[in-house]
């Protein structure tokens, strides 16, 4: 071993240390930004190392350093701009997106080499297998990343999309891209035997995706940032590259167990999930008058704030309304307001509260919210009896009492005991309900009331109301 790779093999390992440290610092909020920071200084040495592998050994035509370049000055401007303009609520689209750039990514590097190494002769299983998996599953995760990106975003309807004879065409692809397996490693090479493998693995990662509905996004981008890892993993062993081997199995595992706890936290496999949403997703709309029943209590701005002024503490449950509606700034001005007034404030969040996994506590962190007061489930739950008030903002199925019930659509799912507080408002625009198409019983107990409102304008009449009386 020459000594420019060992000191590149002991630069790879401190990357590896970086993503394997900053992964674990990423398990909470509270060092969720330092572990982001020491992941990107780890990929930093990475792709500086690499470049000096390059030059060194000469590995690159002056064309090449062209493309080169261009695609670094690209795509480091893009991310950049992208990542600072892009509103926190957007964030799941943007993250879905670039699950779709790493997929697709990896796909091209196996395509690559597979034609370079190839050049008509057969290639041995130890190679050929890495560059199938390679192709198959990052041309999955580009396409299904990009339908999960349309479908967050809205330019793809957040219902299944489904079609007469999608199970036979499944199958049909499925078939080809075993077919592709074994013309790929079994065949000597050929451009239209990985032109197979690429089209029908796009074309899987489309049928996938489709049938789901929006209010499965969580999940599924949690699990399509599973294939980017294990995409990437399999272009290191195309590459023979150590530290793309460590990041992506990092990547693919931590992306695995998310997906599970996610899906856990729906009460629902992933495989029911695949199989396609019994729910359309995003239905929060509509006018109130029409549909509210005669059991619900409905209260004011004016009413709202005076509950909030003379109460000792008050738990906030953040739902997907108040992500969709913007009003983060408006959620930490009233709690700011509660809590200079000496009331205990907190905030109870659900891991499927939003449109991706830590959507809520990365939204309440933009406006400086302080991670003390961010109470996940287990933590949140036990609280509840002692609260005064609970300010449910768009939130449906995770505070559904139904779930401690069998025989219904979230029999056993987790959920937010928001029931037990001793009082209860709910900020929603409507009655319509949440993706399992099932009404909130919560909505109509003794102790709820109803506040039928934009999130956001809702929110800014509770903080006028609420200074009144604090203000006496």
């Amino acid at each position: 071993m020459s000594a420019l790779q060992t000191v590149s093999s002991l630069i790879y390992l401190v990357s590896a240390v970086c993503y394997v440290l900053g992964v674990h610092l990423m398990r909470s909020p509270k060092t969720a930004r330092k572990g982001n920071g020491l992941s990107a200084v780890g990929m930093f040495l990475a792709v500086i190392t690499i470049i000096v592998n390059v030059i060194i050994e000469k590995r690159i035509t002056p064309t090449g350093w062209i493309v080169l370049i261009l695609g670094l000055a690209f795509g480091i401007g893009y991310g950049v701009i992208k990542a600072r303009k892009v509103p926190m609520t957007d964030v799941p689209q943007l993250v879905s997106l670039f699950n779709a750039v790493g997929g697709g990514a990896a796909a091209v590097i196996g395509i690559f080499d597979y034609l370079l190494k190839g050049d008509g002769a057969s290639l041995n299983l130890a190679f050929s297998l890495p560059v199938w998996l390679d192709v198959i599953i990052g041309g999955i995760t580009f396409s299904g990343s990009l339908i999960a990106t349309g479908k967050l975003s809205g330019h793809v309807p957040g219902k299944p999309i489904t079609f007469p004879g999608a199970r036979l065409v499944n199958v049909v692809v499925v078939v080809a891209i075993l077919a592709s397996a074994w013309l790929m490693m079994g065949m000597e090479t050929n451009v239209w035997y990985v032109v197979l493998a690429l089209a029908m693995s796009l074309i899987f990662g489309l049928l996938m995706t489709l049938p789901i509905g929006g209010a499965d996004m969580p999940v599924v981008v949690s699990l399509l940032n599973a294939f980017t890892g294990l995409a990437v993993a399999f272009a290191g062993f195309v590459i023979n590259n150590q530290v793309l081997i460590i990041a992506g199995a990092l990547v693919g595992a931590s992306g695995t167990i998310l997906t599970l706890q996610m899906a856990e936290a729906m009460n629902r496999s992933v495989a029911n999930i695949l199989a396609g949403g019994f729910g359309t997703g995003d239905s929060d709309s509509g006018s109130a008058a029409a549909d509210v029943p005669v059991d619900v209590k409905e209260t004011s701005a004016d009413d709202i704030g005076l509950q909030l002024a003379y109460a000792h503490s008050v738990m906030i449950v953040p739902g997907y309304g108040l992500a969709a509606a913007q009003a983060q700034h408006e959620v930490a001005e009233l709690a700011k307001l509660l809590g200079d007034a000496g009331i205990n404030v907190n905030y109870a969040i659900h891991p499927v509260a939003g449109r991706m996994p830590g959507h809520m506590n990365v939204l309440l962190a933009d406006v400086n919210v302080p991670y003390d007061q961010m109470k996940q489930l287990d933590d949140a739950n036990p609280m509840f009896e002692s609260t005064d008030v609970s300010l449910v903002i768009g939130a449906n199925d995770v505070t559904n009492p139904l779930a401690r019930e069998s025989g219904n659509e979230i029999s056993g799912m987790p959920i937010l005991d928001v029931d037990k507080s001793k009082s209860v408002v709910v900020i929603k625009r409507s009655m319509s309900t949440g993706y399992a198409g099932i009404q909130n019983p919560l909505f109509s107990a003794d102790n709820t009331q109803m506040f039928f409102s934009d999130a956001k304008k809702g929110l800014q009449d509770i903080v006028a109301a609420t200074k009144q009386y604090l203000d006496d």
